[in-house]
């Protein structure tokens, strides 16, 4: 077993509803994370959970005319549900209403209570029910709770306090030793500014207004309340003060809680204090993650502007939503939803930079060398600046990734990619082909294809482990080439494996077009007027309302190549202002790949994608012919992605 361990959390999430994509984020991240650690050779535990004692749930159980066990044990389901949906590997599912989890949470209440650092005073303020939070007069907004902005309730009742203050200059100084603990820097800076420095309350740790949740043992009529019921999940999880397996010599302390940033001061404030007091030793980071925005604001159950994961995942794939949801939130900051975007993701990133690589190389392999590279090489000077791309691109990765800062891992994995397609317009394989000469250097452009493929196969892993697992099959990968430690050199794809032709790894998406009800009742009445009118016209003859339907646009050839399977079919990677496209084309007679680059055509836009010959085609580019002559249509001074009408 190595030494070297990692431990990482989510949040334990509140059951009262669904999750929504927000919580998918938070726990693909930390599925990416474990994940690649443990490629790394680590000894990884990966914990998650539900936290399902409160009030709330005991009002949304009432509500719903069902026991608060029944009606989180449904929600639980659905829960672990998603998470196997989502491809996620949790180590260990935690839920606090665990008897293990319960045992914990009450001797931990009596060592505190017997030290002194838990006492009974009577506590009146602002309660609001949904955060489970109290607040003074003064931190009220606008007389709501300054956290959701809902209104608050007067609360009067017997409790038990935690003596917060009495830890506040240990916790300080942790902070200052331990630059990392807090990140990204701007919620340090906001915990130590806005809540540490202006001197910390004592914490309430009790309630007797309701009776879900774990009862003090030894006061009948408490239940322990929500913060030191559900931070030490963390600890009773590895078996601390239960009879669970001791973890915690093995694992504790955490690497990394990975949070939202709305609960790190409880995270980096409330949880480290306890720690203090139990004489435990700190998590070595917290990490506040921004929030998935929709246009109109933070997604919230409450208030049902949710976005199903499930629902994304059925449309567009497992990995294609992992792929987007990592990629979309840049290190710290808010990510913004968009479906448009999701399927621009999927179309240029997934389907035409990473699909199109993996499909051109393995059809160039099979039609040139029957499937097998072979050993008789040719290097040549152009080959450097991939070969070194993809030695220092691992190293990269794994830096971003230790700052958890998973966009711009992909980021690099993804210029990879796009060289590596730029290699193959370099080289020009289907040039090399025509020469039998040029074997031996034809043999070294796809090898160096083929193992740049396997150099991200690797690198993807984490993020996508089911399109990894589908490349490394195509590529005939052994487990011992899918390593970490097998990308430390350029050239560990082995020697005499056959590889074949795959079908896409990602099918190009065109997103249905909404339009409002009354636009579509106008458009209805107004077909059965043109229908009328059509009824008149001359044979062969259209209206303009005919024509409107074809979308035409400007597009720059910017690579262009044969098809594998077919010589009269021409390959060609067209740029649509900001979209990539690819066109097949049947015009291999009259024009050389070469002389097509830098061109500008006209693109039919709309029209629906077909394969041809094994390949994806987007589109079609127009042409005018007069008997054995052709010659495409194309415009001098339009940028590409302009209108053509």
């Amino acid at each position: 077993m190595t030494d070297k361990t990692f431990y990482i959390s989510t949040p334990i999430y509140y059951p009262s509803g669904n999750l929504h994509i927000g919580h998918t984020y938070t726990t693909v991240a930390a599925d990416t994370i474990t994940r690649f650690k443990k490629l790394q050779g680590y000894d990884t535990y990966f914990l998650t959970g539900t936290d399902e004692h409160g009030q709330k749930i005991e009002k949304v159980a009432e509500a719903a005319g069902v026991a608060p066990q029944a009606y989180v044990d449904g929600i639980v389901t659905g829960i672990k549900n998603l998470w196997e949906t989502m491809n996620i590997n949790y180590d260990q599912f935690i839920r606090t209403t665990d008897p293990e989890h319960e045992k914990t949470i009450q001797r931990i209440f009596k060592k505190l209570y017997d030290q002194g650092d838990i006492y009974k005073s009577n506590y009146e303020g602002w309660y609001c029910t949904p955060c489970e939070s109290f607040w003074t007069e003064s931190q009220l907004v606008d007389g709501n709770c300054p956290d959701c902005g809902r209104p608050v309730e007067k609360a009067s009742e017997e409790a038990y306090f935690f003596r917060m203050s009495k830890y506040a200059d240990g916790l300080m100084k942790y902070i200052d030793d331990n630059p990392h603990f807090i990140q990204p820097e701007s919620r340090k800076n906001e915990m130590i500014n806005n809540f540490i420095k202006p001197g910390l309350q004592d914490l309430c740790v009790s309630r007797t207004s309701f009776t879900w949740g774990v009862p003090v043992d030894f006061d009948p009529g408490h239940v322990v309340y929500v913060w030191i019921d559900a931070l030490p999940n963390y600890i009773s999880a590895l078996g601390y003060l239960n009879d669970k397996p001791n973890l915690m010599d093995r694992y504790w302390p955490a690497d990394v809680h990975l949070v939202g940033k709305d609960i790190i001061r409880f995270h980096t404030i409330y949880w480290p204090i306890i720690l203090m007091a139990l004489k435990l030793p700190l998590p070595k980071q917290v990490y506040g993650h921004g929030w998935i925005l929709l246009k109109g604001g933070k997604m919230s159950k409450s208030v049902g502007n949710v976005v199903d994961p499930v629902v994304l995942v059925e449309k567009y794939g497992v990995d294609a939503l992992r792929y987007h949801v990592l990629r979309e939130m840049s290190y710290g900051s808010d990510g913004v939803y968009n479906e448009d975007l999701l399927v621009s993701h999927i179309n240029s990133d997934l389907a035409n930079d990473l699909g199109n690589l993996l499909s051109r190389t393995l059809a160039m392999t099979d039609k040139y060398f029957g499937g097998v590279i072979p050993k008789e090489r040719e290097k040549a000077e152009i080959d450097r600046d991939l070969i070194e791309l993809a030695e220092k691109t691992p190293e990269l990765v794994s830096a971003y990734m230790d700052k958890l800062d998973f966009s711009r891992a992909l980021e690099e994995t993804w210029k990879l990619i796009s060289r590596s397609n730029k290699y193959i317009d370099e080289t020009q394989p289907w040039i090399l082909g025509k020469t039998p000469e040029k074997q031996a250097r034809l043999a070294q452009v796809m090898y160096n294809l083929t193992e740049a493929l396997r150099i991200v196969t690797v690198l993807i892993f984490a993020a996508m482990p089911e399109t990894a697992k589908k490349i490394g099959e195509q590529l005939k990968c052994p487990a011992d080439c899918l390593t970490w430690d097998s990308l430390k050199h350029f050239g560990g794809y082995p020697e005499g494996l056959k590889i074949e032709r795959c079908d896409a790894l990602f099918p190009r998406i065109e997103l249905e077009k909404k339009e409002a009800k009354p636009v579509k009742e106008a458009a209805k009445a107004k077909k059965e007027k043109d229908a009328e009118t059509q009824q008149e016209l001359p044979e062969g003859l259209i209206t303009i309302d005919d024509f409107a339907k074809v979308k035409l646009r400007v597009a720059e050839v910017v690579a262009c190549e044969p098809h594998p399977d077919a010589d009269r079919l021409l390959v060609l990677q067209l740029l649509v202002g900001q979209e990539k496209r690819q066109v097949v084309s049947g015009i291999a007679k009259y024009y050389a790949p070469e002389d097509l680059v830098g061109k500008t055509v006209i693109l039919v836009a709309n029209l629906k994608p077909v394969n041809l010959r094994g390949l994806e085609s987007n589109g079609m580019i127009l042409a005018a012919t007069k008997g054995k002559k052709l010659s495409l249509v194309t415009v001098d001074g339009i940028p590409s992605g302009g209108k053509v009408s």
